[in-house]
């Protein structure tokens, strides 16, 4: 044994390697010095004496140093050997690279241990005959000082090594935790799980990570992962099912047998009988016929935790064989109800659904009252035919209520067997009952306080009402969409939009019922001309209410759109008064007065019947409480027309106090509607109580945006271009130069490797075609080197001569520094640039003086930092220097500068480098826009690329001729 020489040993199965000199009797300052030529820096780890027993020898206490297995790894890793290493270093390289190979290659997988030491996980390699031979290999070629210092198992060795490496690279990739069906657990159990698995220290998990959930939690991300790792190599992963046969006839037998299916593809399954008799379908389930005894087992497993936990299934275990078991139909019921204990036992019950889950419900019909016999117009009145329903299908009540009274959980409808809930059916009955006796001719609002499920006590999908005419059209919502553009009366003055045009329709369709309304566009669509026109459409007279300010406004636009109306404004020296002013206020069209007078001449104009009431800026009787909102509701109308581009502004209590004023009890009390909609939505989140609120309310609130581009056709146009570049020599020379390497290592990788040197290899070809700078970041000098920065400084004069002003955008920080740095050495001036890293206060600043005028006419931007949340119309150039492959995302920057208020036509420059990737991928995503967005997605990037395969990797990348 020669002196210095250095060892390697596993010591009593410790997660360490002892690494000794052999020298008999060598000092401590002897190993360190001999370890300080071997690593880079004095390793972590403590002095200690072992017993050496070398064969014809006597025992020799010898002194060591305790090492972790990552820092070997460490040190060993991707460095050649030396000539001075000696055999049993040589040795210990050789097995850190089979691990490297190994772990490499894709060929391991994670395990979760849960012992009496707590709960962990690590990474194991997937054995093979391949990797098996090269362990055995590197056994036997173990240098006998080696085995010498305690014996080891190599294979322990070895899965040592495996972990450390997977470790160590996972701490220098970006990488996401993925875990098969993984939205089904806790997030906190899935992360920390994986947490642990790229730590280099392999902490326990709770104490580590804080891991959330339980330790069923965690034991269910262990067996997904064993999963995982059975396939890999090559057994069957499968799940028990318990299927429910339901009888063709109504007398006929009810069956319930086992069958085994594949946990991932439940489209691949085979019955316990097929298991037992080894069918075709079962070596399909199974794989290779070896594994049919896989399938038994866990058949086996499943019949005896069903026997234990469900009654009707004992004679499960009657059988050497289980396979299946006959039920009477109450025996069926009991089975249902126990479902929880089936998934408890690790078994889906499979069956047709309305046994899973059904409902008896009342169900309403209604249709338009006919005409009136006096006016023979519309009836505002709908006659409603009630029945009641199981999942759908109409069912005789008496026979219902038969089934109900005995007590009977499944029940034979349409020619279906269906699981009913007794509670539900009994309220359904008693429901039935009472519309029969009370709602047979209903108003309008009682119609939608039916179908909104807000009127009485009955469960949320108790009741459901359809119709049709009229009746459908209130129903359905009247979304703006639907509505038929109605045209202006012949005194109206001027053209309406087509969005104006669908409200004046809205307003006539409810005034048709007797209805109220409120019109709720944004302020400048034009709900002032829209009254108007609707104004005009029936005699007056016509009260609008409304701020002070804005009462000139309202005498103003009626000269101008309705001219023919007799307007009169009563309000200060123009007010009517005297025991008269009733009678003289109803022989005008329409009268203009304020809220401030409503509440002080309540009586004077309660005393008028008016065919019409305008609220404008309705806010003003948000609080219900107020002397103006109380008078409101006083008035006797026909219709009450409410205008605000706010019906909510703090609390649902707003809505409530504005629809009451033009629809008197729709929503019930204010009390009530607290109860129902504005405590559980404003308080709990109750997304059901805002779906019937919606429901109840959308007839009567119609909302319109600025932010619906079809209502503003005044957008200037938006032109793009692609500005094409040609390459330099010096960038030709490293594209190529990155396609060879490329192309070399994605026809030899496979796997997470190949994606990740795939997606590097792509960015760094993006950044050669911005500027070999940014793809050395060398900081060298940038002119003369880049074609699309030559470009693109042509683009920038271009501009600059024009007087126009132009944003520039780059998804890289990196190449927007460097085009500060350019821009500044060319146009003598600082170019602002807005990233991520700038304050929010800066980001304000830069923002106000471009749009100002006062800055640069050019401002760089970082194209996630400037995606959303800016208003830049001061712009009418955009520049895209780098594409970004999501043409979601590009869209969004462009819009910064082509939205609402934008003047000018907004054109856009997208540079691209003739024949690299960057053109083929513009190809791509142009010819088949909508397939790339569904594959890429929202901020993937270049993600999908990875997938390719070398010959479509090679189409894409190499460069054409010419370039």
């Amino acid at each position: 044994m020669t002196a210095h020489e250095t060892h390697l040993t596993w010591h009593g199965g410790a997660p360490c390697l002892w690494v000794w000199d052999g020298h008999r009797g060598a000092p401590a300052t002897v190993l360190f010095a001999a370890h300080a030529r071997l690593f880079a820096r004095p390793p972590v780890g403590r002095v200690d004496r072992i017993e050496l027993a070398v064969p014809g020898t006597p025992v020799t206490s010898v002194p060591c140093l305790k090492l972790s297995v990552p820092h070997l790894v460490e040190q060993l890793a991707d460095r050649p050997p030396s000539a001075t290493w000696t055999g049993s270093l040589r040795w210990t390289h050789q097995a850190v690279e089979l691990a490297m190979e190994t772990t490499g290659s894709g060929r391991l997988t994670a395990v979760v241990d849960d012992d009496e030491v707590g709960l962990g996980a690590r990474w194991i390699p997937v054995r093979d005959e391949t990797l098996d031979g090269a362990v055995a290999a590197l056994h036997a070629a173990m240098p006998p000082v080696v085995a010498a210092g305690g014996g080891f198992a190599i294979d322990a060795m070895f899965d040592r090594l495996v972990d450390a490496v997977a470790r160590q690279g996972l701490r220098w990739e970006r990488w996401s935790p993925w875990l098969p069906n993984s939205r089904k657990r806790p997030v906190g159990t899935v992360r920390g799980t994986f947490q642990a698995l790229s730590d280099p220290t392999v902490p326990r998990l709770r104490v580590a990570y804080g891991v959330e959930g339980t330790t069923d939690d965690v034991r269910d991300v262990a067996r997904v992962l064993a999963d995982e790792r059975a396939r890999l190599n090559g057994e069957p992963v499968v799940r028990a099912r318990l299927r429910l046969h339901v009888p063709e006839e109504a007398d006929g037998d009810w069956r319930v047998g086992l069958e085994v299916a594949d946990a991932v593809d439940a489209g691949r399954w085979c019955t316990a009988a097929d298991v037992w008799h080894e069918t075709a379908l079962a070596v399909d389930v199974a794989g290779e016929p070896r594994h049919v005894a896989v399938l038994a087992g866990v058949v086996r497993r499943a019949a005896v935790a069903l026997a234990a936990s469900i009654p009707v299934l004992r004679s499960l275990l009657d059988d050497g064989e289980p396979d299946e078991v006959r039920l009477l139909i109450d025996e069926v019921g009991e089975l249902l109800e126990l479902a929880p204990r089936i998934a408890a036992a690790d078994v889906e019950l499979i069956g047709p659904e309305q046994l899973v889950r059904s409902s008896a419900r009342v169900h309403g019909s209604a249709q338009p009252a006919p005409p009136s016999a006096r006016s023979g117009g519309l009836n505002a009145q709908a006659i409603v035919s009630w029945s009641v329903t199981v999942d759908g299908v109409p069912v005789d009540p008496v026979e219902l209520a038969r089934a109900e009274a005995a007590g009977a959980s499944l029940a034979h409808v349409g020619g279906r067997w269906v699981r009913l809930d007794g509670a539900q059916v009994r309220k359904a009955l008693q429901t039935l009952q009472r519309n029969q006796a009370e709602l047979t001719e209903v108003d309008p609002a009682t119609l939608l306080r039916l179908a909104a499920r807000g009127d009485g006590d009955e469960p949320a999908d108790a009741v459901r009402v359809d119709g049709a005419g009229w009746v459908g059209d209130l129903l359905a919502g009247l979304p703006d969409e639907r509505l038929t553009e109605m045209s202006e009366p012949e005194t109206f003055v001027g053209e309406l939009r087509h969005y104006q045009r669908r409200g004046l329709a809205w307003l006539t369709f409810l005034r048709r019922l007797g209805l109220g309304g409120c019109l709720a566009d944004d302020m400048g669509l034009g709900k002032t001309a829209t009254t108007l026109a609707h104004l005009l459409g029936t005699p007056g007279p016509h009260l609008v209410i409304c701020p002070l300010s804005v009462v000139r406004n309202w005498q103003r636009e009626a000269g101008r759109f309705a001219p023919s109306l007799r307007v009169a404004v009563h309000h200060g020296g123009e007010r009517v008064r005297g025991d008269d002013a009733p009678a003289e206020l109803a022989t005008a069209d329409v009268v203009i007065t304020t809220y401030g007078l409503l509440a002080r001449e309540a009586d004077v104009l309660a005393a008028v019947s008016w065919t019409t009431v305008v609220l404008d800026e309705a806010q003003a009787v948000k609080n219900p409480h107020t002397k103006a909102a109380r008078a409101a509701r006083r008035l006797p109308a026909g219709q009450v027309v409410a205008l605000t581009g706010t019906p909510v502004e703090n609390r649902l209590s707003e809505l409530w106090a504005i629809l009451d004023c033009t629809n008197p009890g729709l929503l019930g009390t204010l009390a009530k509607f607290h109860q129902r909609f504005a405590v559980p939505i404003e308080r709990d989140r109750d997304a059901d109580a805002a779906a019937r609120l919606r429901q109840l309310t959308a007839p009567f609130v119609l909302r319109r945006t600025k932010s619906d581009r079809t209502l503003v056709p005044d957008l200037p146009d938006k032109v793009e271009q692609i500005a094409w570049a040609d390459l330099t020599r010096e960038q030709i020379t490293l594209y190529q130069a990155v396609v060879d390497q490329l192309l070399a290592d994605a026809e030899q990788e496979s796997g997470m490797r190949r994606r990740g040197l795939v997606l590097a290899s792509l960015t760094r070809l993006k950044q050669i075609c911005n500027h070999p700078a940014q793809a050395l970041n060398d900081g060298s000098r940038l002119a003369g080197r880049s074609g699309k920065l030559t470009r693109f400084d042509e683009l920038v004069d271009e501009l600059l001569d024009a007087e126009e002003r132009a944003l520039v955008f780059t998804q890289y920080r990196t190449m927007g520094e460097l085009l500060q740095r350019h821009l500044a050495e060319r146009l003598e001036r600082k170019i602002p640039f807005l990233h991520g890293g700038v304050t929010r206060k800066g980001r304000d600043a830069m923002v106000d003086k471009f749009q100002d005028g006062t800055a640069p006419p050019l401002l760089l931007v970082s194209l996630k930092a400037g995606g959303t949340g800016l208003n830049l119309t001061a712009a009418s150039r955009v520049i895209h220097y780098d594409r970004w492959w999501n043409p979601a995302v590009e869209d969004q920057a462009t819009d910064r500068a082509w939205r609402i208020g934008q003047a000018n036509t907004v054109f856009v420059h997208k540079l691209v480098c003739t024949g690299t990737l960057e053109e083929r991928i513009g190809q791509l995503i142009d010819d088949k826009r909508a397939i790339a967005a569904a594959v890429v997605g929202d901020g993937t990037s270049e993600a999908w690329l990875s997938e390719l395969s070398t010959d479509a990797l090679r189409a894409l990348v190499t460069l054409e001729a010419g370039s």
